[in-house]
């Protein structure tokens, strides 16, 4: 199976890279940081160029597109609203546009911030209400590829973290490439933290999400799927469980309420996702906060952390 990452060198993109490279034949695209493949298979692509994007679908002929690449930074888009749309909105259309034009199975990372976070635990088919203007970008994307892209699955995690080595731990628009990153080198730096308690999520280990979205890859479903963690905890608690996984001082994660943070960007309060419907339909288990937390200890260890 050849198989084209758009934004390889994300921390999504490095996992299923990663997981992909040792059974299948694998591209890459990036934007700011290279992914680690060879040189020959990797290209520098901004997917809101429509024309590079064809062209390059024309050259790799992929059978399967995993498309990663988005604005993240949820205050950073509610502030940049043109750009946003651009790259989550367009980029998406033009990836699904491609896919349809060369008989490509698309597979697009969405998020839970598509939903107003007024219940949690939200199946596939609740309806989404986005409370910032990312969710809304990323709703309007899911629109385009369903509209565009009929072989196409639709993948919803929710706060994706994983361990990234220190020197690319930073995305374009400034924000950490993820939550766990971040706090763990605020502790081992010695330097409090404030976690709100009020914000609730279902944290996705990144590795167990490339390898749900290769396994989706090679089945014959479509549509929406939530490819979250098994476990809904707020982010102080989930903060909490990373302090002591890793060693450090619990009581170093302090808590606060939301209205304390003044974010630029509305949060769904609980955006937490039921995955009811994609362990059932793809016969897997989707692993606890524990089991995951597990995994990304024993690699941060590896990566020569104390």
């Amino acid at each position: 199976m050849r198989v084209l990452v758009i934004g390889g060198g994300g921390q999504l993109g490095t996992k299923i890279i990663e997981q992909a490279k040792e059974r299948s034949e694998v591209y890459a695209t990036y934007l700011t940081r290279k992914p680690f493949l060879n040189d020959s298979k990797i290209f520098m692509m901004d997917k809101t160029n429509r024309e590079r994007v064809m062209a390059l679908f024309r050259n790799v002929k992929p059978k399967v597109a995993i498309d990663t690449a988005a604005l993240h930074n949820v205050d950073y888009c509610e502030t940049h609203r043109d750009e946003a749309w651009n790259v989550n909105v367009e980029g998406a259309r033009n990836v699904a546009e491609a896919c349809k034009n060369h008989d490509a199975r698309m597979m697009f990372v969405s998020t839970d911030y598509v939903f107003d976070g007024a219940k949690g635990s939200y199946a596939e088919d609740d309806d989404a209400n986005p409370v910032n203007y990312y969710g809304l970008t990323k709703l309007e994307a899911e629109k385009a590829v369903a509209e565009t892209c009929g072989n196409y699955v639709i993948a919803r995690p929710s706060v994706i973290y994983s361990y990234v080595p220190s020197i690319r731990q930073e995305s374009s628009s400034g924000k950490p490439l993820n939550f766990a990153m971040w706090l763990a080198q605020r502790l081992k730096n010695g330097e409090p933290v404030k976690i709100v308690t009020d914000q609730y999520g279902s944290p996705t280990l990144a590795d167990d999400l490339a390898e749900i979205l290769l396994k989706m890859a090679d089945s014959e479903k479509t549509g929406t799927y939530h490819t979250a963690g098994r476990t809904r905890l707020s982010r102080y608690e989930f903060a909490v469980k990373i302090a002591k996984k890793l060693n450090f001082e619990e009581g170093s994660v302090a808590p606060t309420t939301t209205d304390q943070l003044k974010q630029v960007a509305e949060r769904p309060m609980d955006s937490s996702l039921s995955i009811e419907k994609i362990e059932k339909d793809l016969a897997l288990r989707m692993p606890t906060i524990d089991e995951a937390l597990d995994e990304f200890a024993k690699q941060f260890f590896a990566g020569g952390n104390p």
